[in-house]
């Protein structure tokens, strides 16, 4: 008999094959060898719940004896070992072990023919919802090496009587229409399956793929071999390639379990060849000859030639295989396991990053290897190697070494859960000791790779051994190489001094009413360890609940959470005696090493998963899927801890609430890494989600308020306590939970739980002494005043959106609302989400289909005004969009509002912002309308903005003399001094530009003596060089021009001699030249004033010296372009020389100066001469 408590060797399985084993018959010779190992590589304990035929009814019709016995030797032994355990086996025995030897679960079917399931609390072997007995009513697993009962496995279920599965089970169990599961289901309801034959340990049938629109039918032969209640090896015509079985052997199989009584049935076809004498022996083989000539007959011909020779191979060994007879003793039984396909599929999804699709077949393969593992099937384990082996294989691991990159967020979650699998393998409570130990050296060779991934992705990190045996107040050097090498298997590596043998803990697990030994104090029965690090304890729980074993982890999971509570008062007896020192400090130091969120085992998300699996509503199918990527929410019921236990009057939910929010409440030091800390806020997120889809009765309200209780008053020990760590992990995300489940139930302490989460040490205190006692983090707070926060942006954002909720829920409560401005005030230090609060309370309190509330409103802009100041002196590139928005939420507060900001805007704006925008809004036509101002309060309102615009201008005349004189245009007094303003700082920094525009605005306000006024100012500050004909100023110059010329002769000549002094461009001076000669000066109508109406002649003043400093610019101008031109420019240069011919030619000799200059080009570059036979041509 093959034990049960025996173990396969996983990392070096055995070739994947049908199972045979050599047959032989009665003969002389006193012994012969019973055959070779040659089956399906891996094994398992015998697990699976046991299932009587569809229909059958065990409270009616009792099962006999025969089938009892039959059924566990089916389950239990290797058929070989029944065969030498007794020397005569009557058939019908031998039928009823056959008969009962096929699987009998068909969730073992269905896992290992989808992704896509889920299992339960009990799923598995442990599971009660198909009828199977929990394996936590049997005996406590044993230590591992510890010898197993004879003929059981540790743990192993007791086979019992399971209803078959109707189609509407199936139909539940697998979600989505493309499984092999749900698709082997309907072939089998359609009547597909045929010609089911079991011979022996042999299942073969043929499976008929309906016809469709495009495709015939087509008919499959599907053949199973099974051994001791598992398929050990299949074989299916359809070519499936894929690491879970087809449809066509899933519905085979089904046909078996539910239809057990129509399968003709025979035995081992070794048993059969012992009836037949010689003859019928010789007739039986021609006959299949014959009827497979074309495919056996090589093979027969040979086979008859080896037996024939006396010194062959064949002849050497007594017996021959037989296929049907099931597994030797010596061969591993175990589930069969395409290892090729699952090193194939693996190699694929990694091939593609890791992302989407593959990542999560990645995350489908872990959730298989889980599911396994609680089946107890030794496939998990081994799976995991296979998977191991290739994630150690992939190339991109070289290529982040050598480049020093980091690998990606995807990829670092899938080693993770890679790492805490390992773990879990590690913890196996019922393994035997050469199994840890083969496990472990594979771990280790692994770990020692130098492509091995680390931990964090961080040498810098000193983290307590999973054991304690590292101490924890040991002081390590910065230097990371002197600090042990930490990758993904060392913590798996370190459970080797892990085991299940110690006396109490055995106690424990095993009984729901242990007590602690009497010298303990009654506070402390059923307690754990204290002494053993929580995330070690709540490896077990999870070792314990992923193995199989639920209730055991259970018990220990209480037994963690009592020990919990125990730490949680004797902290805060701690507390009390330090309370008055740590408020004066005004710090504290950190007492945990490690985080429970965001740490590699998820302590606490084990924890409650445990919990929360044992309350669970809708767990009784394989599946609650209702395709492949919706699933339902889950639906829990407070399900009591068991009677007799100190936590009897409590419930695993109420439990469930408590661990979590205790570790969420933890107050834990931020660690270093951008992975790390972004683990820390995925963690909290996941933790969180899983909280909100519990409905709160009065039972969870008061575990609720219990525990935010006691972490307000936890001091150091609590994140939420008075005093904190400066790198405290930040409360926000959690606070904002917390805030909205008390809300309804207890306000009060709802606002000061968020109120005090609000906080933000590390951007509040700076760098203190007692910060820096620790090593952990000596490295990130000694270079600078921050450490090296990669999250914080985010952290930010959350402590933004746990004011906004605050905000929301205070709407129309004043002094709720001014105590959370005040936080947002103190603690808030990003001007960019304080914006944000601002513009979100401003929706709330000013919505669209209902009454402004002012409270809110007042908030709202509260909050602007403090973005204002924070802004005022740095930059940021939404202030404009900042400046607009404060004076809409100041209109819609009221025109005291406005009138306070224009009062205070030196504190709040910048002089343009507060000229060009607050001012401007805040007197236009649709304020007035909007707040329907009567007539005094549009003067108080203007009479502000005015002063505000001098004030302005007087500060910044460059900038905000224009719209000062705009804002002030309805005030004659203030008009003034807004000219005079802008005149007294012309001299100044204003520059042509600006006086320019203050010049045209005076003109269009009929100021043409001002507007020329400004207009020479201007002119003396621009200088235009001989090339720049594109300048921005031209226009501006010619208007100048064109204003002197309409005012008078006087103001043309004084405007002229800046004309030349400033404009060196011969265009543009040909220009204004042109101009001034079309038309009579004078013609703007000034009164007082006379035109003389006659044109004005270059020979004279004042358009004489206008016309000299034109022909000297295009002079001087010629010679330059000479100086570099090319032979391209040739065309452009003539036409340039014709322009100036017309410039030449205005005064009575300006043919002869014209002549003249054309020869002293000729003589001067007469080195160009195709430029100067062009000259020629045209100038002559």
């Amino acid at each position: 008999m093959a034990d049960g408590g025996e173990r396969e060797e996983l990392l070096s399985p055995s070739p994947v094959s049908p199972a045979k084993r050599l047959c032989s018959w009665p003969s002389p010779q006193a012994h012969h060898p019973r055959g070779l190992p040659g089956a399906a590589g891996g094994g398992a304990e015998g697990v699976g719940s046991s299932c009587l035929a569809l229909g059958a009814r065990p409270h009616l019709q009792p099962e006999s004896l025969l089938d009892c016995a039959a059924k566990t030797v089916a389950e239990k032994w290797a058929y070989e070992r029944v065969e030498e355990r007794f020397e005569r086996i009557p058939e019908p025995v031998q039928r009823r072990i056959v008969y009962w030897s096929f699987p009998r679960n068909e969730r073992e079917i269905c896992m290992y023919s989808s992704f896509q399931y889920r299992g339960g609390p009990g799923a598995g072997a442990a599971s009660g919802s198909l009828g199977a007995p929990p394996a936590e009513e049997g005996p406590p697993p044993p230590p591992p090496g510890a010898a197993a009962p004879a003929g059981s496995a540790p743990g192993t279920v007791a086979a019992g009587a399971t209803p078959g599965l109707g189609a509407g089970a199936g139909a539940a169990g697998c979600g989505g229409e493309g499984l092999p599961f749900r698709r082997g289901i309907r072939l089998l309801d359609s009547g597909s399956v045929e010609n089911v034959l079991q011979v022996g340990f042999h299942l073969s049938g043929t499976v008929t793929e309906l016809a469709t629109a495009s495709e015939p039918a087509v008919t499959y032969k599907v053949a199973i071999s099974f051994d001791r209640c598992k398929i050990t090896s299949v074989t299916c015509g359809c070519g499936n390639k894929d690491i879970f079985y087809c449809a066509h052997v899933v519905a085979l199989s089904l046909y078996r379990i539910r239809k057990p009584d129509q399968v003709k049935l025979r035995l081992p076809i070794s048993e059969t060849l012992f009836q037949m004498n010689r003859d019928q022996l010789q007739k039986f083989i021609q006959y299949l000859i014959t009827a497979h000539h074309t495919e056996v007959l090589p093979t027969a011909q040979k086979l008859a030639d080896e037996i024939l020779s006396s010194n062959s191979e064949i002849n050497q060994v007594n017996g021959a295989p037989d296929p049907t007879a099931g597994a030797s003793i010596d061969d591993e039984n175990c589930w069969h396991l395409d290892e090729e396909q699952v090193k194939e599929q693996v190699k694929l999804f990694l091939s593609q990053g890791g992302y989407c699709g593959s990542g999560k077949q990645l995350n489908s393969m872990f959730a298989k290897v889980r599911e396994m593992l609680r089946m107890r099937d030794s496939n998990g384990a081994r799976m995991l190697t296979l998977i191991t082996e290739q994630f150690m294989a992939d190339p991109r691991l070289t290529l982040w070494r050598q480049q020093g990159t980091n690998m990606t967020d995807k990829c670092r979650q899938l080693w993770d859960e890679l790492g805490a699998l390992w773990v879990c393998i590690i913890l196996n409570p019922h393994c035997k000791l050469e199994e840890k130990s083969c496990w472990l050296q594979q771990l280790q060779k692994w770990s020692d790779l130098d492509v091995c991934p680390l931990e964090d992705g961080n040498y810098g990190h000193e983290l307590p051994n999973i054991t304690n045996a590292l101490p924890q107040h040991a002081i390590h050097s910065p230097d990371s190489l002197s600090r042990p090498r930490r990758t993904v298997f060392t913590r798996a590596i370190e459970g080797r001094e892990l085991h299940w043998q110690d006396s109490h803990l055995q106690r424990i697990i095993s009984s729901d009413v242990y007590t602690a030994p009497a010298c303990q104090r009654e506070s402390e029965r059923l307690l754990f360890n204290s002494q053993e690090h929580v995330p070690t304890a709540c490896a077990r729980v999870d070792a314990l609940r992923s193995h199989g074993y639920p209730k055991e982890a259970l018990r220990l999971t209480v037994a963690i959470i009592n020990t919990l509570r125990l730490q949680q008062q004797r902290q805060l007896e701690i507390y009390k005696h330090q309370k008055k020192e740590l408020l004066q400090r005004g710090t504290t130091t950190i007492t945990n090493l490690e985080g429970w969120v965001g740490h590699p085992l998820d302590p606490i998300g084990c924890l409650f998963l445990t919990l929360t699996e044992a309350c669970r509503l809708n767990d009784d199918g394989y599946l609650d899927m209702s395709d492949m990527n919706e699933s339902r929410p889950p639906v829990y019921q407070h399900v009591p801890v068991a009677a007799g236990s100190p936590n009897s009057n409590e419930s695993y939910l109420s439990l469930a609430l408590e661990v979590a929010l205790m570790g969420l409440g933890q107050q834990r030091v931020m660690p270093e890494g951008l992975y790390a800390q972004d683990k820390v806020c995925r963690n909290e997120e996941q933790l969180l989600s899983q909280l909100q889809e519990l409905q709160l009765d009065d039972e969870l309200v008061q575990t609720l308020q219990k525990q935010c209780i006691l972490l307000l008053e936890g001091g150091p020990f609590s994140s939420l306590g008075e005093v904190i760590h400066r790198e405290s992990v930040p409360m926000h995300t959690f606070a904002k939970y917390l805030f909205s489940a008390l809300l309804p139930h207890d306000p009060d302490l709802s606002y000061k739980l968020a109120l005090r989460a609000m906080r933000l040490p590390v951007l509040e205190n700076s760098a203190s002494a007692g910060d820096t006692s620790h090593p952990h983090h000596m490295v990130s707070v000694v270079p600078s005043r921050y450490p090296r926060w990669f999250t914080l942006g985010h952290l930010e954002s959350q402590q933004c959106e746990l004011a906004s909720t605050m905000l929301t829920a205070a709407k129309g409560d004043t002094l709720r609302l001014r105590t959370i401005l005040e936080a947002i005030q103190k603690h808030i230090h990003s001007s960019s989400l304080i914006f944000k609060l601002a513009q979100d309370a401003f929706k709330i309190a000013a919505p669209t289909d209902s009454s402004t509330d002012s409270t809110l409103l007042n908030v709202a802009l509260e909050l602007g005004l403090q973005v204002m100041r924070m802004t005022l002196s740095t930059l940021n590139w939404r202030r404009r969009e900042m400046v607009r928005w404060l004076v809409t939420c100041a209109t819609e507060v009221g025109v005291r509002a406005l009138v306070s900001i224009l009062q205070s805007w030196y504190t709040l704006f910048t002089p343009t912002e507060a000229t060009s925008i607050v001012a401007a809004t805040a007197v236009s036509h649709t304020t007035i309308l909007r707040l329907s101002l009567d007539y005094p309060q549009r003067e108080e309102l203007a009479t502000c903005a005015r002063t505000l615009a001098l004030q302005c201008a007087m500060k910044d005349p460059q900038s905000c003399a224009l719209s000062a004189l705009t804002l002030c245009e309805k005030d004659h007094i203030a008009f003034e001094a807004a000219y005079q303003i802008a005149i007294d700082a012309a001299a100044g920094g204003m520059t042509h530009s600006q006086l320019f525009t203050i010049a045209r605005y005076m003109e269009l306000r009929g100021y043409p003596l001002r507007a020329f006024k400004l207009a020479s100012l201007a002119m003396s500050h621009l200088n235009l060089a001989y090339n720049q004909d594109t300048h921005p100023a031209i226009n501006d110059v010619l208007w100048a021009c064109a204003l002197s010329h309409s005012l008078g002769k006087n103001e043309l000549a004084a405007l002229i001699p800046l004309v030349v002094k400033s404009v060196h461009c011969a265009t543009v001076l040909s220009d204004i030249l042109r101009r001034c000669t079309v038309t009579a000066p004078g013609l703007a109508g000034i009164p007082g004033r006379r035109s003389s109406g006659k044109l004005m002649s270059t020979d004279k003043a004042p358009l004489r010296q206008l016309l000299d400093a034109t022909i000297n610019a295009y002079i001087n101008t010629t010679h330059s372009r000479l100086t570099h031109i090319s032979p391209r420019h040739y065309g452009e240069f003539i036409e340039f020389l014709s322009k100036a011919r017309e410039t030449f030619l205005l005064p009575q000799d300006g043919h002869l100066q014209f002549a003249q200059f054309i020869d002293n080009l000729k003589q001067i570059y007469k080195g160009k001469k195709k430029l100067m036979l062009l000259v020629r041509e045209r100038f002559g």
